[in-house]
């Protein structure tokens, strides 16, 4: 036998499979398998799964089929009798939450998510909770964001750009991220961006391979890798609320539950949370937010990357400002006037755009049971949120008028004391 032909019956399987697989993966066939099923879809819209959120299939047959965008972070873990997604589907409201974001995630992120959606965000409603914790000097942190990164995503929204001061400072700020980098083609493209130029035409033919490839992984897979526990979750937490939507029991529900699961500290916080994550420390944190300030932060301008693409759509939006917990800010040394100015600068820079759906819950941090921790509303903190989401989602609401201003992209905004 010739050496030719060893070769190949050696490395010939190998390199067939190879040129099969391509051919799967760059085949524009797969997108007409877009089916996804009601419960994959409710799986997925409690799920907080990273595979979710940067993905793109589920996602758009969901907010296809009345489920809502709710954008956040790490709040929406918190599930309680309370929570929206119980809430709506307990009562069979007329909406579903879809809940994108997790511990991390921040405005950068829920920036590029939004690249999947913007069809199924045009002229439609979301809400947005805008956590005052992500404000920090650093902004969203670099490794937080490569976990949730997705570049899917990154190439559908290069696909799309078209070198507006939004798209010029998206790339910018993805440069600065390791995950901008982590292809040295989608970095040339992006700096060219950031500079104001288009991509070349060689960097735009591997972009439209590259986002090819992985659309039909999403097509093929993500459908199949969805947790369940979320979902379990809610149903499990149906159980214990009334049997009709009535706000005097719900409110005193709340009170009830809240009370039975705060009775390990002073703090109004969780009993699982204490014990996990505070009781041991406790001593070490007394002030130690003395000096934290969420004024100053290039998070401002993430933050106007998101209202930015939300002009673009015409989507609808509730902003939620959640408190954070009067005792625990107190004894953390936490600033209450610097928190106050922080929700007034937020306010600013939405309605000064046009953005005045807004439901401030900064001066709530007090009430009892409000909060299930030191920052996340629970009990009846979700309660106080159900009463501006649940009329924003289920009424008619007249359509924005949005005028965007460009100076909240600028050093000098982030910057501002307010």
């Amino acid at each position: 036998m010739s050496l030719k032909k060893r070769l190949w019956l050696i490395f010939g399987p190998i390199l067939t499979a190879a040129a099969l697989m391509l051919v799967v993966f760059l085949s524009p066939l797969w997108s007409r398998f877009n089916y996804v099923s009601p419960k994959v879809q409710r799986n997925a819209a409690a799920s907080l799964s990273p595979l979710v959120l940067k993905g793109q299939l589920i996602k758009r047959n969901a907010l296809e089929n009345h489920y809502v965008p709710f954008f956040g972070s790490s709040e929406w873990s918190r599930f309680d009798p309370f929570h929206p997604s119980v809430l709506a589907t307990k009562y069979h409201r007329s909406y579903r939450p879809f809940l994108l974001g997790a511990r991390g995630s921040q405005s950068l992120t829920n920036f590029f998510v939004m690249q999947s959606v913007n069809a199924q965000l045009k002229n439609k409603k979301a809400v947005f909770f805008v956590s005052p914790q992500w404000f920090t000097p650093i902004g969203e942190n670099p490794n937080a964001f490569m976990f949730y990164y997705s570049p899917l995503q990154t190439t559908t929204w290069i696909e799309n750009q078209t070198g507006s001061k939004m798209d010029r400072y998206a790339a910018y700020r993805l440069l600065e991220m390791p995950s901008g980098n982590s292809d040295k083609i989608i970095s040339s493209a992006l700096a060219r961006i950031a500079a104001g130029l288009a991509p070349t035409r060689s960097q735009m033919l591997y972009i439209g391979v590259r986002r090819r490839i992985l659309l039909n992984e999403d097509q093929i897979y993500s459908r199949f890798r969805i947790p369940l526990n979320n979902a379990e979750t809610i149903d499990k937490n149906m159980k214990l609320l009334p049997k009709h939507d009535n706000d005097r029991k719900l409110y005193a529900l709340a009170g009830k539950l809240g009370k039975q699961q705060t009775t390990s500290n002073d703090f109004g916080i969780s009993n699982a949370f204490w014990n996990r994550r505070l009781k041991r420390h406790i001593g070490q944190l007394k002030d130690f937010q003395a000096n934290q300030s969420y004024l100053q932060s290039p998070e401002y301008s993430d933050f106007e990357l998101v209202l930015d693409q939300f002009a673009k759509d015409r989507t609808n939006v509730l902003f939620i400002i959640p408190p954070v917990n009067r005792k625990w800010q107190q004894y953390t040394g936490l600033s209450a006037s610097m928190l106050q100015k922080f929700s007034a600068k937020i306010k600013y820079q939405l309605r000064s755009q046009g953005f005045n759906h807004i439901a401030d819950l900064s001066k709530d941090g007090n009430v009892p049971y409000f909060m299930t921790d030191t920052i996340h509303p629970g009990w009846r903190g979700w309660l106080k949120i159900d009463q501006s989401v649940k009329p924003f989602l289920t009424k008619k609401v007249s359509p924005p008028h949005y005028k965007i201003n460009n100076q909240f992209y600028s050093k000098k905004w982030q910057q501002d004391q307010y």
